[in-house]
């Protein structure tokens, strides 16, 4: 399972005037939700979240709420960011239970060199992120995908994958990553 990072968050008011008030003082507001619990309306500090949201890796997170004594396994479920500054103006964190699969974006990490390349072919790298099904227990932090092994003219498709305990949630025929033919002409090379 991906490494739990502690994270805290206070309860917010809701309401325009009271988000808006909110985002003067450097909070984002959120929403946690799951676990059989009603949503509750939540608040974290902008560059915190920040920080945690650059990171590659799907992170699950060790959720406290400020004053109280409960905390709660939970993944980032989804961001919205101001579509002229790029600022996080919203999150939604989900409460995960170790009995209940759950559905995310992880990275796709593509490793070794594939054979296609060291013979002038170019890799291509089309799949960056796949939805996954897993219980909570099993969830990466990113899958690695073997490509050491692609020829030119090969290519790796969604339905090649396989990762013990993981559902890709996918179109089998997407594809992940091919190696294709130098388009360089050795005319252009030698001058």
């Amino acid at each position: 399972m991906a490494e739990a990072v502690a994270l805290t968050v206070q309860r917010r008011p809701t309401g325009k005037s009271a988000v808006r008030s909110l985002r003067r003082q450097g909070l984002v507001p959120g929403v946690l939700y799951g676990g059989g619990i009603p949503p509750i309306p939540v608040a974290a500090h902008s560059l915190m979240l920040r920080r945690l949201l650059t990171q590659q890796e799907v992170r699950v997170f060790k959720l406290s709420v400020d004053g109280e004594s409960s905390t709660y396994d939970c993944i980032l479920k989804d961001a919205a960011f101001d579509p002229v500054t790029d600022a996080l103006i919203h999150f939604d964190l989900q409460i995960i239970t170790a009995d209940r699969p759950i559905e995310v974006e992880v990275p796709v990490i593509l490793s070794g060199t594939p054979i296609g390349v060291t013979k002038g072919g170019i890799l291509e790298h089309f799949v960056h992120k796949v939805r996954i099904s897993c219980l909570p227990q099993h969830l990466p932090e990113h899958l690695a995908v073997d490509i050491s092994g692609l020829e030119v003219g090969q290519s790796i498709h969604i339905r090649d994958l396989s990762f013990p305990n993981i559902r890709i949630l996918e179109h089998g025929d997407t594809v992940v990553a091919t190696v294709v033919a130098s388009t360089v002409s050795e005319e252009e090379t030698s001058s």
